[in-house]
């Protein structure tokens, strides 16, 4: 374990990046966004052209997915690690870590579908195709928001359970987190 000391630092560093990132490109998304006054109708066919919206939801839906996988790397490295297997009793019942954990993957994939379905309708909308069944539709406002929120949920989730199953190892072997032990 003393080689990898500085490795978790650094990754939960990365995330919380990654999270930041894909917060600010929702909230960046929301204000450039189509708008109704962007829609041309000529009675049975509409246009709505793309924005920059698409581009940046692109990146947040990337980045958040990139967090989430690196974090859930990291938990299942320390869930399986020799060291926690070895001093964790099997516990039935759900505890606090495991309602986390789900949370988080549930507000991940609100998240995801949210974004995606947001950056798909930010899309070009070409004269008599629209988004769905010809028709144009546009996000509405606040939408962006709430998957920023979302991602907020995620982030915050997936580094509570990190910050649990961490601290449950031994705490010489983690002097990253608290480095009073140390001395």
């Amino acid at each position: 374990m003393e080689n990898h000391q500085f490795i978790y630092p650094i990754l939960v560093s990365l995330i919380t990046a990654l999270g930041l990132v894909s917060i600010s490109l929702c909230i960046a998304a929301e204000f450039k966004k189509t708008e109704k006054k962007d829609l041309r109708f000529d009675g049975k066919w509409c246009y709505l052209p793309g924005s920059v919206a698409f581009e940046l939801g692109i990146g947040a839906l990337i980045c958040l997915l990139i967090a989430q996988v690196i974090g859930n790397l990291l938990i299942c490295t320390i869930c399986f690690s020799r060291d926690h297997q070895n001093s964790s009793k099997p516990n039935k019942k759900p505890t606090f870590n495991s309602l986390i954990c789900v949370l988080s993957w549930m507000s991940f994939v609100m998240g995801i579908i949210l974004i995606g379905t947001s950056i798909s309708m930010s899309k070009s909308q070409q004269l008599g195709e629209g988004w769905l069944d010809g028709e144009c539709y546009i996000v509405k406002d606040g939408v962006y928001i709430i998957s920023a929120i979302l991602v907020f949920v995620t982030l915050s989730s997936t580094l509570a359970y990190l910050t649990l199953k961490i601290k449950k190892k031994n705490p010489v072997q983690t002097r990253w987190q608290d480095t009073s032990t140390s001395n």
